[in-house]
């Protein structure tokens, strides 16, 4: 089932067209990649989703139903363009967002505490926010996106400006959130991030939608059908009756290095059998190509 479905979503900036007829479905309990170049029209979208804009054409449904202001309430929102009150301190300020989101103060303080103590943040709780590094006050910002257990999570650009251990933070807080129910929507330029964590994708690229589906599904797809062998124990490749079109096969390290093209559909299972019989393989693995490759192509090319 979808919680997000855009039907023929259509917008208009004067002359210029942001989005163009683009229709896509976010099934729900999963983390759905918005990819796109900057200016693709991701954030016209996500705007939309959230009410901040009304599209001049289509419709976005909220679980079935049209969306309406009421629907936000079940949204959280990370922005690319992030913002706080500076002169504020940092645990008052948590506080005043949480309660826009229709939480008490004692429920706040509570769970905000809570995530002050998980993100190791606690320490700050009574400092004004420009004392935050830019770090810091995204932690801040993340915090206060998820504190009330939105039903549908929208981030934009969420491990910008993080150092590797506080993206594994904030990535392992996203795979928490989806075994537990909560939807994503993440919108990013980072293709490993998508790989590592996107169940599927839309890619939107001169305000049109140009691909969406399951990002393994994608991958194979764009594929060239080619495998990957690193093997010893012979100075050259002998296929035998293997079906398959040797592409390259060098030296590698201490080993070889063969690139073959499986012919006719045939199965990993079928090559290997053939393979083992003549050499000693310390590697086999398919050559998918990774979404960046893909989003590089794609992209140049429409």
């Amino acid at each position: 089932m979808e919680i997000i479905t855009c039907s023929n979503v259509t917008k208009k900036f004067g002359d210029f067209t942001a989005l163009n007829n683009v229709s896509i479905d976010v099934p729900k309990g999963e983390i759905f990649g918005l990819l796109g170049p900057n200016g693709a029209g991701k954030t016209t979208l996500i705007r939309i989703i959230n009410q901040i804009t009304i599209p001049d054409k289509g419709e976005v449904f909220f679980n079935g139903k049209r969306v309406t202001p009421q629907t936000v309430e079940n949204i959280g929102y990370l922005p690319e363009e992030r913002g706080l009150y500076k002169k504020m301190k940092v645990g008052e300020q948590a506080i005043y967002l949480a309660k826009l989101k229709g939480m008490s103060t004692a429920q706040a303080t509570r769970e905000l505490k809570q995530w002050f103590v998980k993100f190791n943040i606690q320490g700050w709780w009574d400092k004004k926010v420009e004392e935050l590094s830019k770090g810091m006050a995204q932690k801040i910002q993340f915090i206060t996106t998820v504190i009330h257990k939105p039903e549908l999570l929208i981030l934009d650009e969420p491990f910008s400006g993080f150092d590797p251990v506080n993206v594994n933070l904030i990535r392992s807080e996203i795979l928490r959130m989806k075994e537990e129910g909560t939807t994503i929507i993440l919108s990013t330029h980072n293709m490993e991030s998508v790989e590592e964590l996107c169940d599927n994708i839309a890619l939107i690229n001169k305000s049109n939608l140009i691909l969406s589906g399951n990002v393994d599904e994608i991958r194979r797809k764009y594929g060239n059908n080619q495998i990957e062998v690193i093997y010893r124990g012979a100075e050259s490749l002998n296929v035998g009756n293997a079906p398959v079109k040797v592409v390259s096969d060098q030296e590698y390290k201490k080993n070889r290095r063969a690139v073959l093209e499986i012919l006719g559909g045939a199965a990993n299972a079928e090559v290997l059998s053939e393979l083992v019989k003549y050499m000693d393989i310390v590697s086999y693995q398919e050559l998918i190509p990774r979404m960046n490759d893909i989003f590089i192509k794609l992209v140049s090319n429409s």
